[in-house]
């Protein structure tokens, strides 16, 4: 596996992981996850496993329309097998006068690729707003 296809690996992992969050589809973002994998999100904790997952993720529930923007991903160590990235977020609200800055902050991941499909084996937030 080459170094490119690693990291586009890692980016439709995210990606998928992100517009399942937005839509609040709480079985789509558990699928992003490998199935002992895990995360460390403050607001929401720390939840190891699909079935853990699951429940976390369906009580949050978007009530107005949302966006994670994540840039500046940066595949630091992979191999065939694993890869670990970091990458910056800011998150969107839709209030009534517009759009709006929630949450800023950096996402530390460790994920593990299985058949072919690369899953997080680890998601750990960390926000500075």
């Amino acid at each position: 596996m080459t170094f490119a296809e690693v990291v586009e690996g890692v980016r439709a992992a995210i990606a998928r992981y992100t517009l399942a969050l937005d839509d609040g589809r709480a079985d789509d973002v558990v699928a992003t996850f490998c199935a002992d994998g895990g995360c460390d999100i403050p607001g929401l904790g720390t939840h190891q496993g699909h079935d853990a997952l699951r429940e976390a993720f369906a009580g949050w529930q978007p009530k107005r329309p949302v966006r994670h923007v994540v840039a500046n991903t940066l595949v630091t160590d992979w191999n065939d097998h694993e890869a670990r990235a970091v990458s910056d977020v800011i998150v969107f609200v839709q209030r009534d006068s517009g759009w709006v800055i929630q949450v800023v902050g950096r996402y530390h991941d460790t994920l593990h690729c299985d058949d072919g499909t690369w899953r997080f084996h680890h998601r750990a937030a960390e926000f500075v707003t």
